[in-house]
């Protein structure tokens, strides 16, 4: 069955956990939001995973977010 877990890329290094779920709130319900960091250099690996709620609320989040500009980069959002 489809799942409701997006994987994200292309993050600026600015980006946080808040950031990326305040991000992708407005487009669905988000359980969790997560930018997946470097555990020896604590910077950002640029890429992370959003979980929403529902499908509906991922398949929302694609139409609306892949290619949209933030913080200078185009986001890659996809399942």
């Amino acid at each position: 069955p489809p799942h409701s877990n997006l994987y994200v890329k292309n993050l600026a290094d600015s980006i946080t956990d808040e950031i990326l779920h305040s991000f992708f709130e407005p487009h669905g319900a988000v359980k969790s939001a997560c930018v997946m960091v470097d555990q020896a250099t604590k910077q950002s690996r640029n890429f992370g995973f959003v979980k929403f709620e529902d499908l509906e609320g991922a398949e929302n989040a694609i139409q609306n977010l892949h290619g949209h500009e933030v913080g200078g980069r185009k986001l890659v959002v996809k399942f």
